[in-house]
Protein backbone atom coordinates (compact mmCIF):
# COMPACT_ATOMS: atom_id res chain seq x y z
CA UNK A 1 0.00 0.00 0.00
CA UNK A 2 1.31 3.38 -1.11
CA UNK A 3 1.29 6.73 1.26
CA UNK A 4 1.33 10.02 -0.26
CA UNK A 5 2.16 11.60 3.09
CA UNK A 6 5.25 12.91 3.03
CA UNK A 7 7.73 11.97 6.63
CA UNK A 8 7.72 14.92 9.20
CA UNK A 9 11.03 16.74 8.91
CA UNK A 10 13.73 16.03 11.46
CA UNK A 11 13.39 19.25 11.95
CA UNK A 12 10.13 20.24 12.23
CA UNK A 13 7.74 21.36 14.83
CA UNK A 14 5.91 18.23 15.15
CA UNK A 15 9.32 16.51 15.47
CA UNK A 16 10.92 18.94 17.57
CA UNK A 17 7.83 18.84 20.57
CA UNK A 18 7.96 14.88 20.23
CA UNK A 19 11.49 14.67 20.75
CA UNK A 20 11.10 17.31 23.52
CA UNK A 21 8.10 15.17 25.33
CA UNK A 22 10.34 11.80 25.54
CA UNK A 23 13.75 13.32 26.16
CA UNK A 24 11.94 14.74 29.25
CA UNK A 25 10.75 11.75 30.58
CA UNK A 26 12.72 9.92 34.02
CA UNK A 27 12.43 6.74 35.20
CA UNK A 28 10.03 7.74 38.20
CA UNK A 29 7.73 8.46 35.63
CA UNK A 30 8.23 5.46 33.58
CA UNK A 31 7.77 3.35 37.40
CA UNK A 32 4.28 5.75 37.86
CA UNK A 33 3.43 4.36 34.40
CA UNK A 34 3.73 1.30 35.14
CA UNK A 35 1.56 1.13 38.50
CA UNK A 36 -1.34 2.06 36.35
CA UNK A 37 -1.42 -1.23 34.90
CA UNK A 38 -0.57 -2.91 38.43
CA UNK A 39 -3.78 -0.89 39.23
CA UNK A 40 -6.55 -1.44 36.58
CA UNK A 41 -5.78 -4.93 35.89
CA UNK A 42 -7.34 -5.99 39.15
CA UNK A 43 -10.97 -5.36 37.27
CA UNK A 44 -9.72 -7.36 34.09
CA UNK A 45 -8.89 -10.09 36.52
CA UNK A 46 -10.78 -10.23 39.44
CA UNK A 47 -14.03 -8.19 38.20
CA UNK A 48 -14.46 -9.14 34.64
CA UNK A 49 -12.69 -12.62 34.17
CA UNK A 50 -13.71 -14.29 37.14
CA UNK A 51 -16.80 -13.21 39.78
CA UNK A 52 -18.77 -10.24 37.96
CA UNK A 53 -20.45 -12.93 35.35
CA UNK A 54 -21.57 -15.36 38.22
CA UNK A 55 -22.35 -12.86 40.59
CA UNK A 56 -24.83 -10.65 38.81
CA UNK A 57 -26.21 -13.53 36.68
CA UNK A 58 -27.39 -14.92 40.08
CA UNK A 59 -28.70 -11.55 41.53
CA UNK A 60 -30.49 -11.26 38.43
CA UNK A 61 -32.40 -15.29 38.73
CA UNK A 62 -33.09 -13.96 42.20
CA UNK A 63 -35.07 -11.22 40.95
CA UNK A 64 -36.67 -13.61 38.39
CA UNK A 65 -37.92 -15.44 41.13
CA UNK A 66 -35.42 -18.57 41.27
CA UNK A 67 -34.03 -20.15 44.13
CA UNK A 68 -30.33 -18.72 45.03
CA UNK A 69 -28.56 -22.66 44.49
CA UNK A 70 -30.61 -23.41 41.04
CA UNK A 71 -29.22 -25.40 38.43
CA UNK A 72 -30.82 -23.33 35.75
CA UNK A 73 -33.48 -20.35 35.44
CA UNK A 74 -36.16 -20.24 32.66
CA UNK A 75 -37.44 -17.12 34.10
CA UNK A 76 -37.58 -13.49 32.85
CA UNK A 77 -36.57 -10.19 34.19
CA UNK A 78 -38.16 -6.51 32.65
CA UNK A 79 -35.11 -3.78 32.76
CA UNK A 80 -36.93 -0.79 31.70
CA UNK A 81 -40.01 -3.08 30.29
CA UNK A 82 -38.13 -5.34 28.23
CA UNK A 83 -38.17 -8.75 28.51
CA UNK A 84 -34.99 -10.78 29.11
CA UNK A 85 -34.20 -14.04 30.16
CA UNK A 86 -32.28 -14.03 33.62
CA UNK A 87 -29.37 -15.72 31.90
CA UNK A 88 -29.37 -13.54 29.29
CA UNK A 89 -28.86 -10.50 31.17
CA UNK A 90 -25.39 -10.29 31.77
CA UNK A 91 -24.14 -11.00 28.01
CA UNK A 92 -26.83 -8.35 27.15
CA UNK A 93 -25.17 -5.56 29.26
CA UNK A 94 -21.85 -6.80 28.25
CA UNK A 95 -22.67 -6.01 24.38
CA UNK A 96 -24.18 -2.40 25.97
CA UNK A 97 -21.10 -1.59 26.98
CA UNK A 98 -18.97 -2.09 24.43
CA UNK A 99 -21.47 -0.47 22.26
CA UNK A 100 -21.39 2.73 24.65
CA UNK A 101 -17.38 2.09 25.09
CA UNK A 102 -17.01 2.35 20.70
CA UNK A 103 -18.91 5.92 21.44
CA UNK A 104 -16.68 7.04 24.61
CA UNK A 105 -12.90 5.56 23.34
CA UNK A 106 -12.23 8.26 20.44
CA UNK A 107 -13.91 10.96 21.91
CA UNK A 108 -11.80 10.31 25.49
CA UNK A 109 -8.45 10.42 23.45
CA UNK A 110 -9.30 13.50 21.63
CA UNK A 111 -10.05 14.86 25.00
CA UNK A 112 -6.80 13.85 25.82
CA UNK A 113 -5.07 15.32 22.96
CA UNK A 114 -6.30 18.76 23.78
CA UNK A 115 -5.78 18.90 27.23
CA UNK A 116 -3.58 20.64 29.22
CA UNK A 117 -4.29 18.18 32.20
CA UNK A 118 -4.36 14.84 30.80
CA UNK A 119 -3.53 13.58 34.68
CA UNK A 120 -6.75 14.89 35.59
CA UNK A 121 -8.33 12.92 32.49
CA UNK A 122 -6.88 9.66 33.99
CA UNK A 123 -7.66 10.39 37.52
CA UNK A 124 -11.64 11.05 36.65
CA UNK A 125 -11.86 8.13 33.95
CA UNK A 126 -9.81 5.83 36.74
CA UNK A 127 -11.75 6.77 39.80
CA UNK A 128 -15.55 6.94 38.52
CA UNK A 129 -14.75 3.44 37.33
CA UNK A 130 -13.45 2.47 40.47
CA UNK A 131 -16.19 4.17 42.47
CA UNK A 132 -18.51 2.16 40.55
CA UNK A 133 -16.95 -1.39 41.20
CA UNK A 134 -16.52 -0.46 45.28
CA UNK A 135 -20.63 0.37 44.87
CA UNK A 136 -21.49 -3.13 43.74
CA UNK A 137 -21.11 -3.19 47.92
CA UNK A 138 -24.83 -1.99 47.37
CA UNK A 139 -25.69 -4.71 44.86
CA UNK A 140 -27.60 -7.16 47.16
CA UNK A 141 -30.77 -9.33 46.84
CA UNK A 142 -32.49 -8.71 43.84
CA UNK A 143 -30.84 -5.15 42.80
CA UNK A 144 -29.61 -6.18 39.12
CA UNK A 145 -30.78 -3.37 38.06
CA UNK A 146 -28.43 -1.72 40.14
CA UNK A 147 -25.45 -4.03 39.37
CA UNK A 148 -25.73 -3.83 35.56
CA UNK A 149 -25.96 0.33 35.51
CA UNK A 150 -22.75 -0.16 37.99
CA UNK A 151 -21.45 -2.65 35.83
CA UNK A 152 -21.67 -0.36 32.40
CA UNK A 153 -20.46 2.44 34.13
CA UNK A 154 -17.17 0.70 35.52
CA UNK A 155 -16.65 -0.65 32.21
CA UNK A 156 -16.73 2.18 30.07
CA UNK A 157 -14.92 4.31 32.32
CA UNK A 158 -11.87 1.51 32.40
CA UNK A 159 -11.71 1.86 28.80
CA UNK A 160 -11.81 5.41 28.68
CA UNK A 161 -8.68 5.52 31.20
CA UNK A 162 -7.34 2.74 29.21
CA UNK A 163 -7.14 5.70 26.31
CA UNK A 164 -5.37 8.25 28.06
CA UNK A 165 -3.09 5.80 30.03
CA UNK A 166 -1.62 4.47 26.20
CA UNK A 167 -1.42 8.34 25.50
CA UNK A 168 1.57 8.12 27.52
CA UNK A 169 3.28 5.82 26.04
CA UNK A 170 5.11 8.13 23.12
CA UNK A 171 5.73 10.66 25.61
CA UNK A 172 7.99 8.18 27.72
CA UNK A 173 10.77 7.18 25.85
CA UNK A 174 12.09 6.91 21.80
CA UNK A 175 11.32 4.58 18.89
CA UNK A 176 13.80 2.10 20.40
CA UNK A 177 12.93 1.84 24.04
CA UNK A 178 9.02 1.96 23.65
CA UNK A 179 8.85 -2.23 23.34
CA UNK A 180 10.64 -2.92 26.68
CA UNK A 181 8.32 -0.10 28.16
CA UNK A 182 5.12 -1.31 27.01
CA UNK A 183 6.32 -4.69 27.83
CA UNK A 184 7.25 -3.71 31.38
CA UNK A 185 4.00 -2.76 32.40
CA UNK A 186 1.84 -4.92 30.94
CA UNK A 187 4.07 -7.44 33.01
CA UNK A 188 3.24 -5.74 35.91
CA UNK A 189 -0.95 -5.63 35.29
CA UNK A 190 -0.47 -9.54 35.22
CA UNK A 191 1.52 -9.58 38.36
CA UNK A 192 -1.20 -7.14 40.16
CA UNK A 193 -3.85 -8.26 38.95
CA UNK A 194 -2.96 -12.04 39.36
CA UNK A 195 -1.81 -11.29 43.10
CA UNK A 196 -5.33 -10.02 43.90
CA UNK A 197 -7.33 -12.89 42.39
CA UNK A 198 -4.98 -15.29 43.94
CA UNK A 199 -5.51 -13.85 47.19
CA UNK A 200 -9.70 -13.38 46.84
CA UNK A 201 -9.82 -17.08 45.55
CA UNK A 202 -8.12 -18.12 48.55
CA UNK A 203 -11.12 -16.28 50.78
CA UNK A 204 -13.81 -18.01 48.62
CA UNK A 205 -12.12 -21.16 48.86
CA UNK A 206 -11.60 -20.82 52.67
CA UNK A 207 -14.94 -19.32 53.75
CA UNK A 208 -17.37 -20.62 51.76
CA UNK A 209 -19.83 -23.16 53.62
CA UNK A 210 -21.47 -26.34 51.89
CA UNK A 211 -24.94 -25.78 51.48
CA UNK A 212 -24.99 -21.84 51.97
CA UNK A 213 -24.85 -20.32 48.38
CA UNK A 214 -25.50 -16.91 50.31
CA UNK A 215 -22.16 -17.21 51.22
CA UNK A 216 -20.71 -17.81 48.12
CA UNK A 217 -22.51 -14.94 46.60
CA UNK A 218 -21.69 -12.41 49.72
CA UNK A 219 -17.56 -13.77 49.36
CA UNK A 220 -17.96 -12.88 45.70
CA UNK A 221 -19.53 -8.97 45.83
CA UNK A 222 -16.82 -8.32 48.25
CA UNK A 223 -13.95 -9.62 45.87
CA UNK A 224 -15.69 -7.48 43.25
CA UNK A 225 -15.51 -4.79 45.70
CA UNK A 226 -11.95 -5.50 46.64
CA UNK A 227 -10.79 -4.78 42.71
CA UNK A 228 -12.25 -1.18 43.17
CA UNK A 229 -10.06 -0.55 46.33
CA UNK A 230 -7.09 -1.67 44.74
CA UNK A 231 -7.59 0.12 41.28
CA UNK A 232 -8.39 3.34 43.28
CA UNK A 233 -5.77 3.44 45.92
CA UNK A 234 -2.68 2.39 43.15
CA UNK A 235 -3.97 5.02 40.38
CA UNK A 236 -2.69 7.36 42.99
CA UNK A 237 0.93 6.06 41.80
CA UNK A 238 0.95 7.34 38.38
CA UNK A 239 -1.23 10.39 39.07
CA UNK A 240 1.45 11.34 41.68
CA UNK A 241 4.59 10.22 39.67
CA UNK A 242 3.34 10.96 35.89
CA UNK A 243 4.21 14.90 34.71
CA UNK A 244 1.98 16.73 32.41
CA UNK A 245 3.58 16.98 29.14
CA UNK A 246 2.67 19.90 27.26
CA UNK A 247 -0.26 18.56 24.65
CA UNK A 248 0.95 19.44 20.52
CA UNK A 249 -2.79 20.99 19.99
CA UNK A 250 -3.83 22.69 23.43
CA UNK A 251 -4.62 25.92 23.55
CA UNK A 252 -5.03 27.85 27.04
CA UNK A 253 -8.48 29.17 27.33
CA UNK A 254 -9.71 26.88 24.89
CA UNK A 255 -13.19 24.64 25.26
CA UNK A 256 -11.33 21.41 25.68
CA UNK A 257 -14.39 19.35 25.04
CA UNK A 258 -15.95 21.00 21.87
CA UNK A 259 -12.30 21.01 20.42
CA UNK A 260 -12.70 17.63 21.40
CA UNK A 261 -15.26 17.11 19.19
CA UNK A 262 -14.14 19.20 16.07
CA UNK A 263 -10.45 17.52 16.46
CA UNK A 264 -12.39 13.87 16.78
CA UNK A 265 -13.89 14.33 12.91
CA UNK A 266 -11.22 16.01 11.57
CA UNK A 267 -8.86 12.87 12.88
CA UNK A 268 -11.48 10.89 11.20
CA UNK A 269 -11.72 12.55 7.70
CA UNK A 270 -8.18 11.91 7.94
CA UNK A 271 -7.37 8.67 8.56
CA UNK A 272 -7.37 7.94 4.70
CA UNK A 273 -4.03 10.14 5.19
CA UNK A 274 -2.19 7.13 7.05
CA UNK A 275 -3.74 4.11 5.30
CA UNK A 276 -0.78 1.84 6.99
CA UNK A 277 -1.89 2.71 9.88
CA UNK A 278 -5.58 1.62 9.41
CA UNK A 279 -4.01 -1.54 7.97
CA UNK A 280 -2.11 -2.48 10.75
CA UNK A 281 -5.19 -1.49 12.92
CA UNK A 282 -6.80 -3.98 10.90
CA UNK A 283 -4.26 -6.74 11.07
CA UNK A 284 -4.60 -6.15 14.97
CA UNK A 285 -8.54 -6.20 15.01
CA UNK A 286 -8.34 -10.03 13.16
CA UNK A 287 -5.30 -11.51 15.50
CA UNK A 288 -6.37 -10.13 18.92
CA UNK A 289 -10.09 -10.76 18.35
CA UNK A 290 -9.04 -14.16 18.27
CA UNK A 291 -6.38 -13.90 21.18
CA UNK A 292 -9.55 -12.30 22.91
CA UNK A 293 -11.68 -15.32 22.19
CA UNK A 294 -8.87 -17.83 23.09
CA UNK A 295 -9.39 -16.13 26.72
CA UNK A 296 -13.18 -15.42 26.90
CA UNK A 297 -13.76 -19.30 26.13
CA UNK A 298 -10.92 -21.29 27.45
CA UNK A 299 -13.07 -22.02 30.77
CA UNK A 300 -16.19 -22.91 28.68
CA UNK A 301 -14.17 -25.78 27.01
CA UNK A 302 -12.44 -26.98 29.74
CA UNK A 303 -15.59 -27.46 31.18
CA UNK A 304 -18.07 -28.71 28.25
CA UNK A 305 -15.34 -30.64 26.14
CA UNK A 306 -12.92 -31.75 28.39
CA UNK A 307 -14.60 -32.11 31.40
CA UNK A 308 -12.16 -30.05 34.31
CA UNK A 309 -13.09 -29.33 37.55
CA UNK A 310 -13.49 -26.04 39.18
CA UNK A 311 -10.52 -26.53 40.71
CA UNK A 312 -8.35 -27.05 37.88
CA UNK A 313 -9.92 -24.18 36.00
CA UNK A 314 -8.57 -21.81 38.81
CA UNK A 315 -5.30 -23.12 39.44
CA UNK A 316 -5.38 -22.91 35.47
CA UNK A 317 -5.73 -18.73 35.46
CA UNK A 318 -3.76 -18.13 38.01
CA UNK A 319 -1.30 -19.74 35.97
CA UNK A 320 -1.77 -18.03 33.12
CA UNK A 321 -1.34 -14.52 34.87
CA UNK A 322 1.94 -15.21 36.68
CA UNK A 323 3.45 -16.55 33.86
CA UNK A 324 1.82 -13.98 31.40
CA UNK A 325 3.92 -11.65 33.55
CA UNK A 326 7.31 -13.86 32.67
CA UNK A 327 6.07 -14.10 28.88
CA UNK A 328 5.90 -9.95 28.53
CA UNK A 329 9.31 -9.66 30.11
CA UNK A 330 10.76 -12.44 27.50
CA UNK A 331 8.87 -11.85 24.66
CA UNK A 332 9.72 -7.72 24.89
CA UNK A 333 13.67 -8.71 25.50
CA UNK A 334 13.67 -11.13 22.51
CA UNK A 335 11.85 -7.62 20.24
CA UNK A 336 14.77 -5.74 21.48
CA UNK A 337 17.16 -7.99 19.58
CA UNK A 338 15.22 -8.84 16.57
CA UNK A 339 12.81 -6.25 16.33
CA UNK A 340 8.84 -5.93 17.57
CA UNK A 341 7.10 -6.76 14.63
CA UNK A 342 8.88 -10.17 14.33
CA UNK A 343 8.20 -11.08 17.67
CA UNK A 344 4.82 -10.18 17.08
CA UNK A 345 4.27 -12.47 13.83
CA UNK A 346 6.49 -15.36 16.04
CA UNK A 347 4.21 -15.07 18.82
CA UNK A 348 0.91 -15.44 16.40
CA UNK A 349 2.95 -18.60 15.01
CA UNK A 350 2.76 -19.80 18.99
CA UNK A 351 -0.77 -18.81 19.01
CA UNK A 352 -1.80 -21.11 16.16
CA UNK A 353 0.29 -23.89 17.70
CA UNK A 354 -1.57 -23.81 20.86
CA UNK A 355 -5.04 -23.99 18.94
CA UNK A 356 -3.64 -26.48 17.31
CA UNK A 357 -2.90 -28.59 20.81
CA UNK A 358 -5.68 -27.46 22.36
CA UNK A 359 -7.67 -29.19 19.30
CA UNK A 360 -5.96 -32.40 20.63
CA UNK A 361 -6.40 -32.04 24.11
CA UNK A 362 -7.66 -35.36 25.85
CA UNK A 363 -10.42 -35.18 27.71
CA UNK A 364 -10.34 -35.54 31.75
CA UNK A 365 -6.27 -34.64 31.75
CA UNK A 366 -5.93 -31.33 33.99
CA UNK A 367 -1.85 -31.55 34.02
CA UNK A 368 -2.00 -31.31 30.00
CA UNK A 369 -4.71 -28.64 30.14
CA UNK A 370 -2.58 -26.44 32.51
CA UNK A 371 0.68 -27.27 30.63
CA UNK A 372 -1.52 -25.98 28.01
CA UNK A 373 -2.69 -22.80 29.99
CA UNK A 374 1.58 -22.21 30.75
CA UNK A 375 2.05 -22.14 26.97
CA UNK A 376 -0.96 -19.36 26.74
CA UNK A 377 0.29 -17.21 29.32
CA UNK A 378 4.07 -17.23 28.04
CA UNK A 379 2.73 -16.02 24.42
CA UNK A 380 -0.26 -13.64 25.74
CA UNK A 381 1.53 -10.90 27.82
CA UNK A 382 3.91 -10.44 25.08
CA UNK A 383 1.96 -10.36 22.12
CA UNK A 384 -0.22 -7.47 23.44
CA UNK A 385 2.33 -5.72 25.11
CA UNK A 386 4.46 -5.69 21.61
CA UNK A 387 1.32 -5.01 19.08
CA UNK A 388 0.41 -1.55 21.44
CA UNK A 389 4.16 -0.24 21.40
CA UNK A 390 4.21 -0.99 17.85
CA UNK A 391 1.14 0.94 17.31
CA UNK A 392 2.73 4.12 18.97
CA UNK A 393 5.36 4.33 16.31
CA UNK A 394 2.36 4.45 14.09
CA UNK A 395 0.63 7.94 15.38
CA UNK A 396 0.95 10.77 14.15
CA UNK A 397 2.82 13.44 16.55
CA UNK A 398 0.16 15.02 18.82
CA UNK A 399 -2.82 12.71 18.22
CA UNK A 400 -1.98 9.56 20.67
CA UNK A 401 -4.70 9.72 22.15
CA UNK A 402 -7.18 9.70 19.60
CA UNK A 403 -5.22 7.20 17.71
CA UNK A 404 -5.20 4.91 21.23
CA UNK A 405 -8.79 5.75 21.41
CA UNK A 406 -8.96 3.81 17.82
CA UNK A 407 -6.80 1.12 18.80
CA UNK A 408 -8.77 0.00 22.31
CA UNK A 409 -12.25 0.01 19.88
CA UNK A 410 -10.40 -2.60 17.61
CA UNK A 411 -9.12 -4.50 21.15
CA UNK A 412 -12.47 -4.02 22.73
CA UNK A 413 -15.26 -2.69 20.27
CA UNK A 414 -15.07 -5.95 17.83
CA UNK A 415 -14.29 -8.56 20.58
CA UNK A 416 -17.72 -10.44 19.29
CA UNK A 417 -16.73 -11.82 16.01
CA UNK A 418 -14.35 -14.80 17.40
CA UNK A 419 -17.07 -15.58 19.66
CA UNK A 420 -20.20 -15.28 17.09
CA UNK A 421 -17.81 -17.44 14.98
CA UNK A 422 -16.98 -19.41 17.78
CA UNK A 423 -21.04 -19.85 18.80
CA UNK A 424 -21.99 -20.46 14.79
CA UNK A 425 -19.75 -23.34 13.96
CA UNK A 426 -20.64 -25.32 17.74
CA UNK A 427 -24.45 -24.54 16.45
CA UNK A 428 -23.65 -26.81 12.95
CA UNK A 429 -21.43 -28.85 13.97
CA UNK A 430 -22.58 -29.66 17.86
CA UNK A 431 -18.24 -30.09 18.76
CA UNK A 432 -16.38 -27.39 20.98
CA UNK A 433 -13.37 -28.77 19.20
CA UNK A 434 -14.77 -27.50 15.58
CA UNK A 435 -15.71 -24.43 17.21
CA UNK A 436 -12.21 -24.25 18.53
CA UNK A 437 -10.34 -25.14 15.17
CA UNK A 438 -12.00 -22.41 13.63
CA UNK A 439 -10.75 -19.82 15.34
CA UNK A 440 -7.41 -20.68 13.45
CA UNK A 441 -8.60 -18.35 10.61
CA UNK A 442 -8.17 -15.30 12.92
CA UNK A 443 -4.44 -15.81 13.30
CA UNK A 444 -4.12 -17.07 9.92
CA UNK A 445 -5.46 -14.04 8.00
CA UNK A 446 -3.68 -11.77 11.49
CA UNK A 447 -0.81 -12.95 10.43
CA UNK A 448 -0.93 -12.37 6.75
CA UNK A 449 -2.37 -8.92 7.43
CA UNK A 450 0.95 -7.82 9.74
CA UNK A 451 3.25 -9.41 7.85
CA UNK A 452 1.43 -7.26 4.48
CA UNK A 453 2.39 -4.48 6.61
CA UNK A 454 5.63 -2.43 5.49
CA UNK A 455 6.06 -1.26 8.88
CA UNK A 456 9.36 1.03 8.56
CA UNK A 457 7.58 2.99 5.54
CA UNK A 458 4.32 2.84 7.77
CA UNK A 459 6.49 4.20 10.56
CA UNK A 460 7.80 7.00 8.65
CA UNK A 461 4.92 7.79 6.78
CA UNK A 462 3.49 9.07 9.97
CA UNK A 463 5.61 11.20 11.16
CA UNK A 464 8.30 9.34 13.06
CA UNK A 465 11.39 7.82 13.82
CA UNK A 466 11.81 3.87 12.86
CA UNK A 467 13.50 1.82 15.83
CA UNK A 468 16.79 0.19 14.90
CA UNK A 469 15.06 -3.35 14.71
CA UNK A 470 11.90 -3.55 13.45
Amino acid sequence: MADPTPPAAPDSPAAASAAAVVVGSTRRERTGWYFYDWAMSAFSTTVITVFLGPFLTSVTEQAAGCAIDADSCAAYVYPLGIKVAAGSYFPYLVSLSVALTVLVLPVMGALADRSLHKKRLLAVSAFVGAGATVAMVFVTGERYLLGGALFILANVAFGASVVVYNSFLPQLGGPDDRDGISSRGWALGYLGGGLLLAANLVVVQSFSVDGDPQRTLDLARWSIVSAGVWWAVFTLVPLAWLREHPALEARPGANVLTDGFKQLGATLRGLKAYPLTLFFLLAFLVYNDGIQTVIALSSQYGTEELRLGQSTLIVTILLVQFLAFGGALALGAIARRVGAWKTVLGSLVLWTGVILAAFRLPAEAPAQFMALGAAIGLVLGGSQALSRSLFSQLIPAGREGEYYGFYEISDKGTSWLGPLAFGLVFQLTNSYRVGLVSLLIFFVVGFVLLLAVPMRRAIVAAGNTPPRVL
